[in-house]
């Protein structure tokens, strides 16, 4: 007899339909973590809203989750969707899925605005460095100087998308390598248990159009030169949502320092550089702009701080979802609406 989680449901129950994607990608390495943790930590998959854009990337949430509710939007724009669901429906678990095309040009715009707007959400960068859906053509994350056969070097400097979640205000920010099935999985449980947004930037090799060695986006690439900032463990009992402050303990060198999530779970990490703190934003800008200049991949919990307020509670949505209200609580009164009209003339 399979084995069963809390829910009494198997790691079968939490698949999706069968990959479409090329034979080795990377996207299809993630979607497994995502089902493998999904699995563990007894994820309610009727809270959960998978969300997604255009591109590779955007087809995986059909790979995972099989039994929670999908949006597939259109280019660029899977931030406004995730903003308007979670907004209407606070209770809904959002995980969306986009690429380096999808959230580094047509969509920086909204990624910048929801990162800004703390909307509850996991949001997973699968980064190539290529669009692989249109034959790989270079996207905005490729490396300066890179050569592909069918379109030449890349003369343009890369965005870095952690970077910009950073200064966009994100209060998680990890990077991550879809060949690390181990770290991949640990951060996307504390990436669920995060109040807010938490940005998940994982390096996910094209293996038709972007796997040379000298491309930092590929698989050789990634295995000789991952150099984890921390050793990452994650303690976590049932998945539970739950409310309440996140309190950060001391990091002194050679120390663990415990990180508190809300469902009750700890991420410690254990220091590995002696001067990286993930609690500076400062730090972490610094860092992350010297290992792109020294071509250098850096992997784990990039920067945290203590959660903000969530895009519902900095605009005081009701504590009942919108989505359950009564007719006659969304439908004010004609007597209510002139009162209001008349408080603004």
């Amino acid at each position: 007899m399979a084995n069963t989680n809390a829910l009494g449901l198997t790691r079968n129950d939490y698949k999706g339909g069968k990959s479409t994607l090329c034979p080795g990608c990377g996207h299809d390495s993630i979607a497994n973590q995502i089902i493998s943790i999904a699995y563990e930590v007894g994820l309610p998959q009727h809270k959960v809203i998978k969300l997604s854009g255009i591109g590779c990337s955007s087809k995986t949430p059909a790979y995972f989750l099989g039994r929670s509710h999908a949006f597939n939007a259109i280019h660029g724009r899977m931030p406004s969707v995730a903003t308007g669901a979670t907004t209407a429906n606070t209770e809904l678990i959002a995980v969306g899925v986009s690429g380096d095309g999808d959230s580094g040009s047509i969509g920086l715009g909204q990624f910048k605005h929801m990162v800004r707007r703390n909307v509850p959400m996991v949001y997973i960068i699968e980064n190539n460095g290529v669009y692989g859906l249109t034959k790989g053509q270079f996207s905005a994350t490729a490396d300066q100087g890179q050569i592909l056969k069918y379109y030449g070097k890349n003369e343009l400097p890369p965005i870095d998308l952690a970077l910009e979640a950073i200064i966009g205000g994100c209060t998680f920010v990890a990077r991550s390598f879809s060949g690390d099935p181990s770290q991949v999985q640990t951060l996307l449980k504390a990436a669920l248990a995060h109040k807010g947004t938490a940005v998940l930037d994982i390096i996910s090799p094209c293996v038709t159009f972007n796997n040379s060695p000298n491309s930092t986006k590929s698989y050789p690439y990634g295995k000789e030169h991952e150099h984890p900032l921390h050793e990452l463990e994650l303690l976590m009992p049932d998945f539970v949502q739950a409310r309440g402050e996140i309190t950060v303990g001391d990091y002194q060198e050679g120390e663990i320092i415990e990180v508190e999530l809300h469902d009750g779970s700890y991420i410690r990490l254990k220091k590995i550089d002696p001067d990286y703190d993930p609690r500076s934003r400062a730090k972490a800008i610094e860092t992350l702009e010297e290992v792109q200049r020294d071509q250098m991949f850096l992997t784990g919990l990039l920067y945290y701080e203590e959660p903000r307020m969530t895009l519902a509670e900095t605009v005081n949505i009701t504590d009942t979802p919108l989505a359950l209200l009564s007719a006659d609580k969304m439908r004010p009164s004609r007597e209510s609406l002139e009162k209001l009209m008349q408080s603004m003339m």
